[in-house]
C-alpha cells in the first residue's frame, strides 16, 4: 500500500533540508534537457541544432529491452507478462510507483501492428483502473517518449493523492527529486497491479 499523504510529507522533511535541495537542483542541471539557469531561476537559452544520436535498439545499437525478453527467465523487475506484452516495475523513486509496459517483439510507436495498437489501447486502460484502484493513489499518467531507446516503452506514473503539489507534468521532476519511496511499497503495488490485470484483462502475474 502506498504511504498516505501524511507519512510522504514525514518522511520527506525529516530527510531533506537545504543543502540536499541544492544537490537535488544540481542533480537535475546534469540533464541535457533542464530548461532553467539555476542562477536566479532563468530558463536556459536554446541550444543550436545538433544530429540526433541514436537510440538503443536504432542502427547498430543492440536493444536491451530485447535482451531481457529473450532471456531464459524474466528479470527480477517483471511483475506481469502475457504472449505480446510485459509489465515492469522500476526502482523505487520519489513517486510511489512508475510501471513500464513493453512489447515483446520488437516494435516502436509508429510501427506498432494494429493489432498490437488495439491492445495497447485496452491495456493502458486496464492497467489505469488498476492503478487507482490502489489505496492512497489519486491518478495514473500515462506517458510515452522513446527518445533513449527504439524499443516502445510506455510509462505508468502513479500520484499520491491529497499532494496537490504534486499534479500535473511536474509529477515527473519531483518523481527525481523527492526521497525514493520504501521499496516494500513500491513491489507490494506493483505486485497487487499486475494481479488485477490478470484478472481483468488476462496474462500471468509474476
Amino acid at each position: 500500500m502506498a504511504e498516505t499523504a501524511q507519512e510522504l510529507y514525514e518522511r520527506v522533511t525529516a530527510a531533506t533540508d537545504d543543502a540536499w535541495r541544492a544537490q537535488a537542483l544540481q542533480a537535475l542541471q546534469s540533464w541535457g534537457t533542464f530548461p532553467f539557469e539555476t542562477d536566479g531561476l532563468r530558463i536556459a537559452a536554446l541550444e543550436p541544432p545538433s544530429p540526433e544520436t541514436a537510440r538503443s535498439g536504432e542502427g547498430d545499437r543492440p536493444c536491451g529491452a530485447c535482451q531481457r525478453v529473450s532471456a531464459d527467465e524474466p528479470d527480477d523487475a517483471e511483475v506481469w507478462r502475457d504472449e505480446h506484452w510485459r509489465l515492469i516495475a522500476l526502482p523505487a523513486s520519489g513517486a510511489p510507483l512508475v510501471l513500464m509496459l513493453q512489447p515483446l517483439a520488437h516494435h516502436d510507436l509508429a510501427d506498432l501492428p494494429d493489432a498490437l495498437a488495439g491492445e495497447l489501447g485496452v491495456l493502458q486502460v486496464h492497467l489505469a483502473r488498476a492503478v487507482e484502484a490502489l489505496p492512497n493513489i489519486a491518478r495514473c499518467h500515462v506517458l510515452r517518449f522513446g527518445d533513449g531507446g527504439a524499443h516502445l516503452h510506455v510509462f505508468f506514473f502513479a500520484r499520491l493523492a491529497d499532494v496537490p503539489q504534486l499534479r500535473g507534468s511536474f509529477l515527473l521532476v519531483w518523481d527525481d527529486l523527492l526521497p525514493p519511496t520504501p521499496a516494500e511499497h513500491v513491489r507490494a503495488d506493483a505486485e497487487a497491479v499486475a494481479r488485477a490485470l490478470a484478472a481483468s484483462y488476462g496474462g500471468t502475474a509474476r
